[in-house]
């Protein structure tokens, strides 16, 4: 008896939804093939990891599945299958070891990204995924052959089933271009418009607090600002001054709803506490006090204990009048309204929003317009801040993609002999 070929599975988009993709097909027989434009697989993984590879978070699990917003309900079954606790197993299964940090993050021991990469990739070639690097992908023929651009020209290839994991809009250098929207939208796929995530923002700084203050961190400040729909967001870090406004943790932590501002109004504004151990009565008991011949920046270092950064900040924010008044001065240490007026480009942005929605899935991540095509990792529609929480639905939805592919597939799957 003559057994029927074994079905070919296409995997585009060589980053780590795609990477275990490819690696639950392979497990359950199915012949992969893996592509990416790129002249090496992972980049942005390895970029991610090259300050400390934080993977993902220890948190109690109901709080993991909060940093996930608006998509927590999408997202929740898959991060229950493959969450925090399932990704340290598997990375231990490939060898590496773990640890989680004070902050409950959790890195690889050698908090690298390379090993466990290289140890991941020599696993999926062992188990016969096939790796085509520098491969753009094209879209389909009339046929319905996947097309790609190569250094020899153009080749095709008829899959049996596509897991597309293309990425979003952001760190395009490294592969994620964004432009497979144009492709799924010949196709009538809808696709919400990638945007920045995790990213900076400019503000309208004068010349002089510019030139004086680039470069510099703020720390530590409590951040607060109001979404479209009134609800309050906050956060407790640092973040840094740059030549066009402000980035790093705490205001990527805030991101979201700056932008959704920003779209709503035109412009959003942060209000900074620069003293978050302070409370405003004590403060302004200090302010009402005389304070002789001293500067009012001398007073505010030495009784304040404020940095230089903070009261230059103070002085770029509030006017004359308010920096002159102790209660109108102690408000604006406590709630200094930073007007922010658009979000730095897609480019520079940790992370993107936007994508593939999902209710143009069904349940195992299959677009419902293109039966046989699943998508996965950043390209769909959901957002999440640094944390380890973007790798773990990265790779939470890669392995949803692969399991529901390889369940597709498993009709035209070669069988035993009666």
């Amino acid at each position: 008896m003559q057994l029927p070929p074994t079905p070919v599975a296409a995997i585009i988009g060589a980053g780590p939804a795609g990477l275990m993709a490819a690696e639950v097909l392979v497990q359950a027989g199915i012949r992969v093939e893996l592509f990416d434009a790129m002249p090496s697989v992972g980049r942005k993984f390895l970029m991610a990891g090259k300050g400390g590879m934080n993977i993902t978070h220890a948190e109690a699990l109901e709080t993991f599945l909060d940093r996930y917003g608006a998509r927590r309900a999408e997202l929740e079954p898959l991060l229950r299958a493959f969450g925090p606790a399932q990704l340290r197993a598997w990375m231990q299964w490939l060898g590496i070891d773990s640890f989680v940090g004070s902050s409950g993050r959790v890195f690889p021991t050698a908090m690298k990204a390379a090993p466990l990469l290289r140890a991941w990739l020599h696993r999926l070639r062992g188990s016969g995924v096939k790796i085509h690097v520098r491969h753009r992908w094209l879209g389909w023929d009339p046929q319905g052959a996947l097309r790609f651009a190569t250094p020899e020209g153009e080749r095709s290839l008829q899959a049996d089933g596509v897991v597309l994991a293309l990425g979003g809009g952001s760190w395009p250098q490294l592969g994620s271009t964004g432009d497979w929207v144009s492709l799924l939208a010949e196709r009538g796929i809808p696709v919400a418009p990638l945007q920045p995530a995790n990213c900076g923002f400019d503000a309208a700084w004068s010349e002089h607090f510019r030139a004086h203050r680039a470069g510099e961190a703020v720390k530590p400040v409590r951040a607060k600002v109001t979404d479209p729909a009134g609800k309050v967001h906050e956060a407790l870090g640092e973040f840094n001054i740059t030549a066009t406004g402000v980035e790093g943790g705490l205001v990527y932590a805030l991101s979201t709803p700056l932008r959704e501002s920003l779209a709503t109004g035109g412009e959003a504004m942060l209000y900074l506490d620069l003293a978050p151990g302070r409370e405003l009565s004590a403060m302004l008991a200090t302010l009402e006090q005389p304070r002789g011949k001293r500067s009012l920046s001398e007073w505010l270092r030495r009784r304040l204990h404020l940095s230089g950064v903070k009261i230059a900040l103070l002085r770029e924010c509030l006017d004359a009048g308010d920096l002159a008044d102790p209660a109108r001065l102690a408000h604006g240490i406590k709630a200094l309204p930073l007007r922010i007026v658009a979000p730095r480009p897609i480019a520079e942005a940790i992370s993107s929003a936007g994508g593939v929605p999902f209710e143009a899935l069904d349940e195992g991540l299959m677009l419902r317009a293109l039966p046989g095509v699943f998508c996965a990792g950043e390209m769909l529609d959901w957002e999440a801040p640094t944390g380890g929480y973007l790798l773990s639905a990265c790779l939470a939805t890669g392995r949803a993609a692969g399991l529901a592919a390889a369940r597709w597939l498993a009709p035209v799957k070669r069988s035993e002999p009666d």
